[in-house]
């Protein structure tokens, strides 16, 4: 279900004469005494009339603020477009941030729908801006369309994403190529993760999932390997197993590898991905208004997938393993029940109180299967709890574990202009957790949910490895909560759609980055040659 759609990026100089725009997008700020116009390519003539005409237009520069006007006649583009990049930032409020670019070329290129190319004045003196407006045009980029019918995508098509994207710089292209070739693989990366959300679950289930997963690994020589519900028995990964027993498309769990060439002292980082390709609650059955977003309960799979296929784009000096866990949660007669005792990977058992509690037991399998290989930091990504969004709203992801990780893959989701929290583990979450019949229970306190549910995946890292070894030298670990900013239900916004966002996928593809030694910058795909700087392993 994957669309190979990619708009192509391409870098221009000033003289907009040598542009085959239909459309031209200028940037404007608001200020306290007003909209300004930001520097642009426009004739000083053009400019002056253009920024004297601001508040006529009603234009504030306000961000996700987009405005067409007709083209002037010193312009050799028909269309004017006056994207806002918001409040000016830095000193005197002369400044425009990375993100600020990101979503106001985001938000001009999907009001542009229908358009098959666009320029882009924004400013872009940087490789940092030059990759901001890339990125944020790349992401706008983006239409859902596969599941219409021939006359409504014959529809769609009129409105389909802008083709080919012109961005005005005057860096040299040797600054340049790099640059839009990163921008294009995050494109791509966060592109194919809303599509495989966005995908129905009468399409994507785990067994489809596992195959669409193994069809693109093999385009970027991954190594790919799938447990079946055989294999997932025979050798008990029972909490995959157990929530995968009431549907009647049996569970998978995949593990996605990339390994690069002379990996022997490059680092190694483990995702794991929540992969519920449909939540119904189980025996415990959420309210039908609860269900109908759950087709996107495997944003944390699709997000693994994608991030490890980035990596392998960008040819990233780092060793990266995947874990997806699939499954299906469904009610039946061979369904888990509340009260219902299961057994995960490595021993640990665990009183399943409620059903609709799932995310975390798939997950735990995973998390003991990564940490038995001892990878340098394990990141565990799920959209777990309802509790995330009353902590910390739709845009907010939630990040916990051990401090030091927890707080580097804050500060690359800060690096790469999405927004993460740093939270606690209680030490009390733990303890509601206690069981009076196994060794821990799968619901604990109903207040600080989000943080229970963080302090059961913690008991399961490690936990399938020597004790004395695991104490010695415990794995790094994080927990993203994504369960708010992963599903878009109300309008777009920037660069986001409505529906799959593909949140998270540059941060984790930025703290690769930051772990292999790479500067974001200079990070190539895979038709170049790496040059990035190896870390020390840690």
């Amino acid at each position: 279900m994957i669309s190979d759609f990619s708009p192509q990026l391409t870098a221009i100089g000033s003289d907009l004469r040598r542009s085959s725009a239909q459309a031209l997008v200028v940037a404007v700020a608001s200020t306290e005494d007003g909209p300004v116009l930001l520097p642009n390519p426009l004739a000083d003539s053009a400019a002056r009339a253009l920024a004297d005409s601001l508040e006529a237009l009603g234009v504030t520069g306000a961000a996700d603020e987009v405005v067409r006007i007709p083209g002037m006649d010193s312009v050799p583009v028909p269309v004017l477009v006056l994207t806002g990049v918001g409040s000016l930032t830095g000193e005197a409020g002369s400044g425009v941030s990375a993100e600020a670019l990101r979503r106001a070329a985001g938000a001009a290129i999907r009001h542009l729908a229908g358009t098959t190319t666009a320029a882009l004045a924004l400013p872009a003196d940087s490789p940092e801006q030059l990759g901001a407006v890339a990125e944020g045009a790349s992401y706008g980029a983006y239409s859902f369309t596969g599941f219409r019918s021939a006359p409504a995508q014959e529809k769609a098509r009129k409105k389909a994403p802008v083709q080919q994207i012109e961005i005005v710089t005057d860096l040299k292209q040797k600054a340049v190529k790099p640059v839009l070739d990163r921008a294009a693989v995050l494109g791509r990366a966060v592109r194919a993760t809303r599509d495989l959300v966005n995908t129905p679950p009468s399409h994507l289930f785990p067994a489809s999932f596992a195959e669409t997963v193994s069809a693109a690994a093999g385009q970027h020589s991954l190594k790919v390997t799938v447990w079946d519900e055989k294999k997932l028995e025979k050798e008990g990964f029972g909490g995959i197993l157990n929530v995968g027993k009431g549907s009647s498309r049996p569970p998978r769990l995949v593990k996605v590898e990339y390994s690069p060439a002379k990996s022997k002292n490059a680092a190694h980082i483990a995702l794991v991905g929540k992969g519920i390709t449909f939540d119904s609650g189980g025996i415990s059955l959420k309210p039908p208004a609860s269900m109908m977003t759950m087709k996107s309960d495997m944003t944390g799979a699709a997000t693994v997938a994608s991030v490890i296929t980035a990596a392998a784009e960008l040819q990233l000096p780092i060793k990266v393993t995947g874990w997806l866990c699939l499954a299906e949660n469904m009610p039946s007669g061979t369904a888990t029940r509340p009260s219902d005792v299961i057994t995960i990977f490595g021993g640990k058992t665990v009183e399943v109180m409620n059903t609709d509690a799932e995310g975390r037991l798939v997950m735990a399998d995973g998390l003991v299967a990564a940490t038995n290989e001892a990878p340098d930091a394990v990141i565990d990504i799920a959209t777990l709890t309802g509790a995330q969004m009353i902590a910390l709203g739709t845009r907010t992801t939630g990040v916990m574990g051990t401090e030091d990780l927890r707080d580097e893959v804050v500060r690359s989701a800060d690096a790469a202009g999405e927004t993460a929290w740093a939270m606690p583990i209680p030490e009390n979450m733990r303890k509601s957790l206690d069981s009076s019949i196994a060794d821990i229970s799968n619901v604990g306190d109903r207040f600080g949910g989000m943080m229970a549910a963080a302090a059961f995946l913690r008991d399961f890292v490690d936990a399938g490895r020597d004790a004395a070894e695991a104490k010695a030298a415990p794995t790094p670990w994080a927990h993203l909560d994504i369960a708010g900013p992963s599903f878009n239900e109300s309008a777009p916004w920037g660069y986001t759609p409505k529906d799959a966002t593909g949140v998270m996928v540059r941060t984790l593809v930025q703290f690769l980055e930051g772990r292999a030694g790479v500067s974001t910058a200079a990070a190539e795909p895979a038709s170049q040659k790496a040059t990035g700087r190896r870390r020390d392993r840690r």
